[in-house]
């Protein structure tokens, strides 16, 4: 599995990066804001790619929204250090596939999540 993983936050791509690599992931690039993770999915054509709701200033559901609508075939999946229910109603909105916890993070996690879908 090819994974983009776009988050503001460089420790906790530096984490996940790690994590996902041991678990079995490729993780084939990160990005930090939505101008860095649209040129990244459009070159790496990644299987799958996770979006933190909240970049900075900018939004991780604008980021998902906008993607699709150009055409983007990779699942995404929305990730937050909040929780779920904050955003329950944005994410069944979106056309993100659905969201993991960042404390939640995992190779299973994400498989679970592409195989529902």
């Amino acid at each position: 599995m090819r994974c983009v993983i776009v988050d503001d936050s460089r420790p906790f791509l530096n984490a996940a990066r790690g994590l996902l690599v041991r678990e079995g992931v490729t993780v084939v690039g990160t990005a930090s804001t939505t101008a860095e993770a649209t040129v990244l999915i459009a070159q790496s054509r990644p299987d799958v790619v996770l979006v933190d709701i909240d970049l900075g200033g900018e939004s991780g559901f604008e980021l998902i929204t906008r993607l699709h609508a150009a055409g983007a075939t990779a699942p995404m999946i929305l990730i937050s250090g909040h929780a779920e229910q904050d955003y329950a109603d944005l994410i069944a909105a979106s056309p993100a596939i659905g969201f993991v916890a960042k404390t939640s993070l995992s190779a299973g996690a994400i498989r679970r999540l592409l195989d529902a879908h």
